[in-house]
Formats: structure tokens, C-alpha cells, sequence
């Protein structure tokens, strides 16, 4: 079984903001895949999925952006699922907006959603797809910025963006996450 993660903010406020880009792409899937999250389990909302490739969990915690390990890592535990089997989508204010970059490991990078995936499973390895969404304008505040929704202009480039994010998930149902990474680095 493989588990795709979207991180984001529960409610209608947070809907369809920068910071909820996670939530959008595992929307989008569970569209792909006519799977509605509609089951409910250690502070998430998640749907398995079955594909010829095998079983797929996709979630959506619900425990706020900054406690997501807390809904992540039960749910890992209860489905016996391991770290290399997981992906997790999120924002990201170093890239410009609608650049991905998906990488296996790394540092938390001042989010606050992957210091606790990172806290939760004691490690920084695991499958990410990173999606852009640029930094702030001059005198707005980071929190403010992220939970904004996106511009007319910026619109397009982050439905492309969400696009490949959920074609790159697909791709890794049947690829390594290495030769994923290969393909969509970048787009």
C-alpha cells in the first residue's frame, strides 16, 4: 500500500489557499480516481483506493498545517505502511509559483507541516512533491501571504501546477520515486 499525503488547513476559510495546495492535489486525485474522502481516522479524512498497481491511501489531515505528523504517522502505523511508501504535497515559498520539486529527504525548511512529519517519524527520508507558491510581497506578513488565495495571474500557472503534482503521484504508483523525480523536477 502506498499513501499520498496533502498538507493543508481544515475549513472552509483555508479552502483553495496557497497553503492548502496539498489538499488540492489529493482532491484532484480523488477525483482521478472517483474516490471521495469520506472516511475518517486518527484526526484525518482519507479514502483507499484500489488500482491495478495496488492499494492507495490518500489523506488529508485534519489536525491544522502544524500538527500534521499527528494524523500522518497513527494512520502509517495502523495500515503498515513505510516511509519509502508515502508522498507528501505542499506549498513552498522558495520556489516560484506553479515550480515543482520533488525530492526523498531533506530538511524541514522552516514549514511548519513537515517539522512534524519530520518530528513524528523521527526521520527528514521520505517522498515529497513541493509545489511553488513564491514568497510574500514586501511588508506582508508570511502567514498572511499563505493563507491568501492566488492571483488572476497566478491562477493558470498553479492549476498546471496541481495537474502535475497529481500526474507525478500517479507516475510514482508504477515508477520509483528517483526516476518520478527525473521526469517532473522542474515542471
Amino acid at each position: 500500500m502506498k499513501m499520498i499525503i496533502g498538507l493543508g488547513n481544515p475549513g472552509k476559510p483555508y479552502e483553495h489557499t496557497r497553503h492548502n495546495i496539498g489538499f488540492d492535489v489529493v482532491d484532484e486525485l480523488a477525483s482521478r480516481f472517483n474516490s471521495p474522502l469520506n472516511q475518517m481516522k486518527f484526526k484525518g479524512m482519507y479514502t483507499i483506493v484500489h488500482r491495478p498497481e495496488g492499494k492507495v491511501l490518500l489523506v488529508k489531515p485534519l489536525t491544522y498545517m502544524n500538527l500534521s505528523g499527528e494524523c500522518v504517522v497513527p494512520m502509517m502505523d495502523y495500515y503498515e505502511i513505510a516511509e519509502e511508501d508515502i508522498v507528501v504535497i505542499y506549498d513552498d515559498l522558495d520556489l516560484s509559483v506553479g515550480k515543482l520539486r520533488l525530492r526523498q529527504k531533506g530538511s524541514a525548511g522552516g514549514h511548519n507541516g513537515i517539522k512534524s512529519m519530520i518530528h513524528h517519524l523521527g526521520t527528514q527520508n521520505f517522498n515529497r512533491i513541493r509545489v511553488g507558491v513564491d514568497r510574500p510581497p514586501a511588508g506582508m506578513k508570511v502567514p498572511d501571504y499563505v493563507l491568501s488565495r492566488f492571483t488572476s495571474e497566478e491562477k493558470p500557472l498553479m492549476d498546471e501546477a496541481l495537474k502535475k503534482s497529481a500526474d507525478a503521484c500517479e507516475d510514482w504508483l508504477s515508477s520509483p520515486f528517483l526516476e518520478v523525480m527525473n521526469r517532473f523536477n522542474g515542471a
